[in-house]
């Protein structure tokens, strides 16, 4: 097959790992890049030599021959770039959060329908091995009735993770430490339990000059009728600390835990002992102060490029995607 060919708005961070699991995925081909500030690629020329620049990304979209583009604006951005690449005749994978608002995804999955083009949001940590081991417990139902569930998320932002940035922390733009760091663990959570119905919240800007929040701690339950608890700050001293979910059934514990749902840290299940093929091996990008999620882009590139050359489902698309965004706006709004 011919290979489908991407373009990936936003070299931030998550932008430029797009770029180099697009370069290290078979069947893709980057063709074009896109950021208002040109010396992120001038920096980097050897990743983006004879690859086309833009500056502005509706000059991407009239003029590029993506078939796909990767979204890895700051999150305010995500709904307008989205709806305009569909229109323009792209499909679209969108970074999380899929958007700001559930009114913005309402409208993001109507101009999919519409245009018939395929609007993917980016969930890389339900290929993460200790997920997927989880995953195939619960549809089993090895843990029998499910009881609760407690989920961790205890990270470092620095001052300078803000400051050095024009958007983060910024209410308009980033909307909030749930949307940014807690996103891909409340997308596990409804995955697992089905949608939030209930939330009692307290959320508090206890350390950073910023005007989202920092700290929180929310109480939940879920449409399955498993109750949970999550807990939130990017104000742990130094370093990350913890990224875990703990689940206690009839029949067993589960604790995912590392600092990114990276290890088994407790597996105590009835006549189904952990399984000893898993290779705990999920990579996680370094960025100096503080480390990213796994590095699974890759693995959910091929999952998209397979649902297009095999009719592979197991993507995260649009209806899925704002599942979570709901979540999100019932735990701010339950303050």
């Amino acid at each position: 097959m011919n290979p489908l060919k991407f373009a990936v708005i936003g070299l931030g961070n998550i932008g430029k790992r797009h770029v180099q699991a697009l370069y290290d995925t078979a069947n893709a081909s980057l063709v074009a890049v896109c950021d208002i500030d040109e010396a992120k690629c001038i920096s980097d020329s050897k990743i983006y030599k004879e690859i086309e620049f833009y500056n502005n990304y509706t000059n991407l979209l009239a003029n590029s021959n993506a078939d796909i583009v990767c979204i890895a604006s700051p999150h305010g951005l995500h709904a307008q770039i989205a709806i305009h690449s569909m229109k323009a005749g792209k499909h679209v994978i969108v970074e999380k959060p899929m958007a700001l608002t559930t009114d913005d995804c309402d409208e993001m999955n109507r101009v999919s329908k519409e245009t018939h083009m395929k609007l993917f949001v980016v969930k890389q940590n339900r290929f993460n091995k200790p997920i997927i081991a989880t995953t195939k417990a619960i549809e089993e139902n090895r843990l029998g009735k499910i009881f609760m569930v407690q989920c961790n998320v205890f990270w470092n932002r620095g001052e300078e993770y803000y400051a050095g940035s024009d958007w983060r922390g910024k209410k308009d733009l980033e909307g909030g430490a749930l949307h940014t760091q807690v996103s891909h663990f409340l997308d596990l959570l409804i995955w697992w339990f089905g949608d939030i119905r209930e939330a009692k919240s307290i959320i508090e800007t206890v350390h950073h000059n910023i005007e989202i929040e920092d700290a929180g701690v929310s109480s939940l339950k879920f449409n399955s009728g498993v109750i949970g608890s999550l807990s939130w700050t990017t104000c742990v001293y130094n370093k990350n600390f913890e990224g875990s979910i703990t689940i206690i059934g009839e029949k067993g514990t589960i604790k995912i835990g590392g600092k990114y749902l990276n290890n088994i840290d407790y597996w105590d299940v009835k006549s189904y002992p952990m399984p000893l093929d898993i290779e705990f091996n999920d990579q996680v990008k370094d960025y100096g102060r503080y480390s990213g999620t796994s590095l699974n882009h890759g693995t959910m590139l091929r999952e998209i490029i397979s649902h297009f050359t095999k009719k592979r489902k197991g993507v995260v698309e649009g209806e899925e995607g704002e599942r979570t965004v709901r979540a999100t706006e019932l735990i701010y709004a339950s303050v």
